[in-house]
């Protein structure tokens, strides 16, 4: 019986101009959107951004994902910097305090685990699947098969990456409207997210220096 890898485990087939193609063919944009401190909002505006997200999720005609990436801050790069800040002070008391303040975050950090969150909207599209090479007959045997096929695979692609943006369009515009900003992920933001998801112990792992 031959074991399967980590990657078999993983459908994503692979991650191309920004957007995510899984193994079953289907399709999948990622918007990042920020947060809102609701609760020091006033009461009409409170009802204001509660009337616009419904109104948001009652003009979608297709289902969207919305997912929260809650990890603990990792907060070495930092500690990092201020130690290299630290060396630099010609000054003795900024030395000193710098050293105080770094003791200061290190032991705050220690008793406190600080986390970072981000949200995220994945817009999904499933192409349709029509076999054409039934009824094809004599023409569906005549040609390049090889460079006709790449070309169809090319065309499929971007009509239905089309498809997809007008979606993304859509939950941006929308989303807009409840007072939150949002941004498309590209090819690198993407592979960066999912990375996230599927090795949460690297943020343990040493620091490269």
């Amino acid at each position: 019986m031959l074991s399967k890898t980590t990657q078999d485990f993983v459908p994503i087939k692979e991650v191309r101009d920004g957007v995510a193609i899984l193994k079953d063919g289907s399709m999948r944009a990622i918007v990042m959107t920020s947060s809102l401190n609701f609760a020091l909002k006033s009461v009409d505006e409170q009802n204001s951004i509660i009337f616009q997200f419904q109104n948001f999720l009652n003009s979608l005609d297709f289902s969207i994902q919305i997912f929260i990436q809650s990890r603990r801050l990792d907060i070495r790069p930092y500690l990092s910097m201020l130690e290299n800040r630290s060396k630099e002070q010609i000054n003795d008391l900024m030395r000193i305090q710098t050293r105080e303040y770094i003791n200061f975050i290190k032991t705050f950090t220690e008793s406190v685990s600080i986390m970072t969150k981000n949200f995220f909207i994945v817009v999904p599209y499933t192409p349709p699947t029509i076999d054409i090479s039934k009824g094809a007959g004599l023409l569906g045997k005549i040609g390049n098969k090889k460079s006709a096929g790449t070309t169809a695979a090319t065309d499929d692609f971007e009509e239905n990456r089309s498809q997809l943006e007008q979606r993304v369009s859509v939950v941006k515009q929308g989303i807009s409207r409840s007072g939150v900003r949002v941004a498309r992920l590209g090819t690198e933001e993407i592979i960066e997210v999912y990375y996230k998801i599927f090795n949460p112990g690297d943020v343990e792992k040493p620091l490269i220096t």
